[in-house]
């Protein structure tokens, strides 16, 4: 009994000592089939994670052009990590794209993410 207590609380410590934060975007957002623009800002050397979110069930996305100043990992079929170069200060930007099926339409999205990098 007792090494299923100590089971139970390892599986809900953290795996990592911090977390990534959400990148702060603005932007309109979309549906599935319709490309879109998003804006967001981080600072130089930091990493925010970016999710893209679409009404519906998004089947499959990637990476359609990557960033020239920072590097962009796909974490699940929703969310990708940005991470901006240290020490570059000014503008990047990435395409991503998901296809879904959702209340308002289906298909291929690409978004089409402006970063500025403080």
């Amino acid at each position: 009994m007792r090494t299923l207590a100590v089971a139970a609380v390892l599986s809900l410590t953290p795996g990592t000592a911090f977390a990534v934060s959400e990148c702060r975007v603005t932007g309109h957002p979309s549906v599935f089939g319709v490309d879109m623009t998003a804006y967001f800002a981080v600072r130089s050397g930091e990493t925010c994670n970016f999710p893209m979110r679409i009404p519906g069930a998004m089947h499959s996305s990637g990476v359609s052009q990557k960033p020239a100043h920072g590097t962009l990992r796909q974490i699940n079929v929703t969310t990708f990590r940005y991470t901006a170069a240290s020490g570059y200060k000014g503008n990047d930007t990435f395409a991503i794209y998901g296809e879904g099926k959702g209340p308002y339409g289906s298909g291929r999205s690409v978004m089409t993410v402006n970063a500025t990098i403080e």
